[in-house]
This record gives structure tokens, C-alpha cells and sequence, in this order.
């Protein structure tokens, strides 16, 4: 019923603004576990992440449910893992619309929403009603932590700090976004220096809670692998490669805008990165691969490199809400059991 009715939406919705029409959409996700049921993916299929229990392999990338308002639906789709966010200390709106453009025939997105959230305050009251209603997912839950937008990288830490003490406890997972290419400056925190000292300081007052480090295809190979080398010190979890590209690989070119491309478009950059990440990350610690997943084959090839796991995004705004059940169907006849 569900896939029938985006069968049938689809063409109206993509007249819309994409950004309306995301909004449209999120209005009828509380309608999603009634019908579609749980997607609950083959027992076979799960993977163990950092002492987590994916309910399969594949995750929801960040970015796609931003202020954590739609877990139930994700997990009745059948994500393995859900990630949420991206979230700041402060509130804050956003850069202007329109922000998000569809490349239809490419099946890519590009944005530049610029971490439009409420906060890590109102994002962790929210976590936490639904801890206290019983109301969790049965897959993990990370929250994809940035920098606030008014906050001067020498300020970083601290920023970063305050959301993790006002979400310490309610969440699975976190992750530090120093990637996207949406807020100015941040990706020079991906620099060693920067990095050392902001992941010796959030990895310590995450306490118990896993810490990934989410990396930019848009680094060199040199960058990249330092970046690895100073997460995997400063006791991080694993690493999440890539974020989007400033980059326009393919036919991209044609739409004359400024933001992060993502989406099929990105995946043979994706692919070349995440390549190099796990090079450098040898058996130290799991990589998630993110950047153009669409197919069983797309991610069969990611988990073959040797990811332990991937997420993806943009592929569910152009295939439908049965896209990630699909894949793990076809995943089920070559299970797997990856534990680091």
C-alpha cells in the first residue's frame, strides 16, 4: 500500500520544491508503521557495529530526518540503523531557500541547507520522551553532530561539548560531522591539530557512548588518512566516509548551484575515498560507507571493499519507502556477520 500510494505521489511531488515537497512528506510519516507494517529485516543480516546491533546492514544516512521526528517510520522501513541530525548546540535556521535541488536523471540531490535544527537541547528533551515512553527503536540510534553556524573554530570544542552533554545518554551513537561543506570553515576542522583536539575532548565526555568521525570525499588521499590516524587515537569508534561533494562529477554540472552533491552522482568519488579510508583504518575499527548507494549490488560492493556496514539517503527520495526493505531481500541469499 505504501509503495502504490509514492507511486502515485511521486509525480506531484516532484513538481514541487524539493524542500516543500520533504516537508509534505514528513506531514504523513506518523502514518508509516500502520502501512507498512516492520519491514524487519532477515536475522541473518545483522551486523554488530561498536557493541551495536544493526537490525541489517543498511542505515539512514543523516540529514534526511534532521530533527529526530520520525524513528518509528524509519524502523518500520527497515533501516538496520537510523542516524539523525545534523544537530548544533544552538538553534539555528539555516541558509536561505531554496536549498535542496533535485538532479532527476541523474538520481542525485544537491544542498546546502546549512544545519537548520532546533538545537541539542530541544533535540535531546525530544529523545528522551521517548525513552521514557518506551517508544525506542529496537536498532541503534546515532545523532550527526556539527558546529553551530555563529560559533569561530577556535571556539569548536566547547560547541561541540555542549551537545554532547545535553544528549549524553539518549543516544546510541554520535557522530562528528566536520564534513559538511554547508557551514563556513567547518571542514578545516578536519585538519590534524583542529581534529586532535576537538576528538580528544568529545570522545572523552561521550563517556560510554560509540564516537564515529564522518570524513569529506573532497580531502586528499594524504588528508584522509591523517584524519584516520587522529580518530582512531583519540578512541573514536569507526569512521563514516564520505559526506557530500562540493565537486560535480557526471552530467552535474548542468544545474548551476552551491552546496554538497549527493546521490548516484557521487558514488564513483564515494567509492575511490572509502577505499583509501579503509586502507588506512586496516582492522583498527569499522567503516561505514555512505555516497551513492541505490542497489543490492552498491552495497554488496561497499561491504566486499571491507565497510562493515552502509546508509544511504538521496536513493530513497528517488526509488520510494520499499527501497531499503527491497535490498535487504536481496541481500538475505548471501548473509553476512561482521563484528568489530
Amino acid at each position: 500500500m505504501l509503495d502504490l500510494l509514492y507511486r502515485l505521489a511521486r509525480p506531484l511531488l516532484f513538481r514541487m520544491d524539493a524542500e516543500s515537497a520533504h516537508e509534505l512528506v514528513f506531514s504523513g510519516l506518523p502514518l508509516v508503521p500502520l502501512l507498512a507494517g516492520h519491514r524487519r529485516p532477515d536475522p541473518k543480516l545483522r551486523v554488530t557495529i561498536a557493541g551495536l546491533e544493526w537490525g541489517g546492514p543498511i542505515g539512514l544516512a543523516a540529514g534526511l530526518d534532521k530533527h529526530g521526528v520520525a524513528l518509528g517510520a524509519w524502523e518500520s522501513l527497515g533501516f538496520g540503523a537510523i542516524e539523525i541530525g545534523t544537530v548544533t548546540a544552538r538553534a539555528q535556521p539555516g541558509n536561505p531557500r531554496p536549498r535542496l535541488f533535485r538532479l532527476v536523471p541523474e538520481a542525485g540531490l544537491i544542498n546546502r541547507m546549512g544545519f537548520n535544527n532546533a538545537g541539542a537541547v530541544a533535540m535531546g528533551a525530544r529523545l528522551a520522551r521517548l525513552r521514557d515512553a518506551g517508544r525506542w527503536p529496537s536498532v541503534p540510534v546515532g545523532v550527526n553532530l556539527g558546529k553551530s553556524k555563529v560559533t569561530p573554530n577556535e571556539e569548536a570544542v566547547g560547541d561541540y561539548l555542549d551537545s554532547v552533554g545535553s544528549l549524553r545518554g539518549k543516544a546510541d551513537y554520535f557522530v562528528v560531522n566536520v564534513s559538511s561543506p554547508n557551514t563556513p570553515g567547518l571542514r578545516e576542522l578536519q585538519d590534524k591539530e583542529p581534529l586532535t583536539r576537538l576528538l580528544g575532548s568529545v570522545v572523552p565526555a561521550a563517556q560510554r557512548t560509540p564516537v564515529f568521525l564522518k570524513l569529506a570525499p573532497d580531502l586528499e588521499d594524504d588528508a584522509l588518512e591523517e584524519a584516520v590516524g587522529v580518530a582512531l587515537d583519540a578512541g573514536c569508534a569507526g569512521i563514516i566516509a564520505t559526506n557530500t561533494t562540493i565537486t560535480r562529477p557526471g552530467d552535474t554540472s548542468r544545474l548551476d548551484q552551491s552546496g554538497g552533491l549527493s546521490g548516484a552522482p557521487l558514488r564513483p568519488l564515494a567509492k575511490q575515498k572509502i577505499a583509501t579510508v579503509l586502507r588506512a583504518v586496516g582492522a583498527r575499527a569499522p567503516v561505514i560507507g555512505v555516497g551513492g548507494v541505490g542497489t543490492a549490488d552498491d552495497v554488496r560492493e561497499y561491504l566486499a571493499m571491507g565497510c562493515s556496514a552502509v546508509q544511504l539517503y538521496s536513493a530513497l527520495v528517488f526509488q520510494g519507502p520499499g527501497l531499503v526493505a527491497r535490498l535487504h531481500r536481496e541481500l538475505a541469499s548471501g548473509a553476512f556477520h561482521v563484528e568489530r
